[in-house]
């Protein structure tokens, strides 16, 4: 069944940048540049941290890499396109916008979740089955698991935009195709998600509990980096939920494009979060974040570092138990 959203029934000039709304669009405007580009420079300096200093160089952190791409790739294509969408809802009706828009949307937030179905492997490794943890989790591995990640969402994009093209404008969809879509890039990811962290919450409550445990137990780093990774995840399935919820609703034309464009920018603005959860929870990040902003990562007596965990990039004048004292996790 294919379905069409009476799109003309709501009044352009209500929306559109004209006289009387005017302000509402430049506050609109404000708004949306400052979410957008606080977005971007965080996962920049996510991306530039991990890349910069070597000792952040791990399987879990490569993942969190792909994910900050991925984040920064909403915050400077989705978010401009989305942008414009949502001051001017008129554009629906422009079909090569409106398909370069959902082709996109469907591309990049796949990449987001299939990253962190990765990072909950890594993470059901790293806690369950520690001691296999070294020899699963390799950067072979973890580089082959970020490959399939973006090369399935770009070729879900490209089928995305096979199908949205088969339609002469971007207002008639098909129904069943968008439960379809809504099923396999949320529900199903999300559910495998779910069920890899109780499974791992229930390995570390045993292992809690069992006083006499003499097994192989995760480190402390490696609860904590669980532990983090499981708030990315739950804030990610929160923020992306109503859209999924709404959006089939709103094919059928019974959610207002007005009522409905918010949730898409709740559901997006979970790439903002990502880096604030990094700098609240490790030290290392926030150390690296302000080296990044403060320029200090050009001095060249930091260039040359010594061994110090978590980060390598003391002053050779510092002691490493200084260091260690410092940035410790």
């Amino acid at each position: 069944l294919v379905f069409t959203l009476n799109v003309t029934s709501y009044d352009p000039s209500l929306v559109s940048c004209k006289a009387d709304y005017f302000i509402f669009c430049v506050l609109l405007y404000i708004f949306l540049i400052s979410l957008t580009l606080v977005t971007v420079v965080g996962n920049l300096l996510v991306i530039i941290s991990i890349i910069h200093f070597k000792q952040l160089h791990s399987p879990t952190n490569y993942l969190i890499l792909s994910l900050a791409v991925a984040d920064l790739l909403i915050g400077l294509l989705i978010f401009p396109l989305n942008m414009a969408f949502s001051v001017h809802f008129c554009m629906e009706t422009m079909n090569v916008f409106c398909k370069l828009r959902y082709s996109l949307d469907y591309m990049i937030s796949v990449t987001s979740i299939l990253n962190l179905c990765c990072i909950s492997v890594d993470r059901f490794y790293a806690v369950c089955q520690p001691l296999m943890y070294k020899s699963k989790i390799t950067d072979q591995v973890v580089g082959l698991m970020i490959t399939f990640a973006w090369l399935a969402a770009f070729i879900f994009g490209i089928l995305a935009m096979a199908v949205i093209t088969s339609f002469e404008t971007c207002t008639e969809v098909c129904f069943s195709l968008i439960c379809l879509i809504c099923v396999l890039t949320y529900y199903v990811p999300s559910i495998v998600l779910i069920s890899v962290y109780f499974n791992i919450y229930l390995v570390s409550q045993r292992q809690a509990r069992s006083i006499q445990n003499t097994g192989p137990a995760p480190s402390k780093k490696e609860r904590k980096a669980t532990k983090t990774m499981s708030i990315v995840i739950g804030l990610f399935l929160l923020c992306w939920l109503p859209l999924f919820i709404l959006f089939p609703i709103h094919t059928l034309n019974y959610i207002s494009v007005i009522l409905f464009e918010p949730f898409n920018w709740l559901a997006m603005s979970n790439s903002m979060l990502n880096p604030f959860i990094y700098a609240f929870f490790y030290k290392w990040f926030r150390s690296a974040f302000h080296m990044i902003v403060s320029g200090k990562i050009l001095r060249s007596d930091l260039m040359e570092k010594q061994v110090c965990s978590p980060l390598s990039f003391c002053p050779r004048k510092e002691s490493e138990q200084t260091c260690r004292k410092r940035f410790a996790v």
